[in-house]
């Protein structure tokens, strides 16, 4: 087993956006920039400068390499803390808090991985929003946990079958790097067509 039988915690966010997004990126290799990718590479490259600090009563370390066993999960973490003895990871997004749980379902990634390499249970995470700059509390509970574990399981098929997930058209598209590629709104005409005929 090596590093390349991992899935990489970011595609959790990947696969949670867009499972056809997640698709392209992992299977067909394709990946394309756009202003919210760059904004996202320039505050994790700013991020990922491996540090260790004490601030009051927080110890806070950055960019260390994150893995799980047991969910076959690797990445680098963006920060972990820990005060009075908790640990939590804090994950950084370049926007503001979005309506959907993507982000959260990164958090609880680096969490369950976090878990294994500690012995320790992580009860709460965070997402730092950059555009706010706040931090949004992240609740690792069985619920988020479920959630998590049944997104693993469903990239694992993903990329042990190739099968590509269908295109569909949603609020979502407006900001996605990779829309010139898909066109979601010309598959679904196409597929209504085909339907009517």
């Amino acid at each position: 087993m090596n590093d390349s039988d991992y899935i990489s915690i970011a595609l959790l966010n990947q696969y949670s956006y867009c499972p056809h997004r997640c698709w392209r990126m992992s299977c067909a290799g394709e990946f394309a920039d756009n202003q919210y990718t760059v904004e996202g590479t320039s505050l994790h490259d700013r991020v990922h400068t491996l540090s260790q600090i004490n601030r009051d009563e927080t110890w806070q370390i950055r960019a260390i390499w994150l893995k799980s066993e047991k969910y076959m999960l690797i990445g680098k973490s963006d920060l972990i803390e820990s005060t009075g003895g908790e640990l939590y990871p804090v994950e950084y997004k370049r926007g503001r808090k979005g309506e959907w749980d993507n982000d959260e379902l990164q958090v609880c990634a680096q969490a369950l991985c976090l878990e294994e390499m500690t012995g320790k249970s992580i009860a709460t995470g965070y997402v730092y929003y950059a555009q706010s700059h706040q931090r949004q509390l992240v609740e690792i509970s069985e619920e988020l946990r479920r959630e998590t574990v049944m997104t693993i399981s469903a990239i694992q098929i993903l990329l042990q079958t190739g099968k590509m997930p269908p295109a569909n058209y949603s609020k979502r598209c407006q900001g996605c790097s990779l829309y010139q590629q898909c066109l979601p709104q010309a598959a679904e005409k196409v597929r209504r067509y085909q339907e009517a005929n």
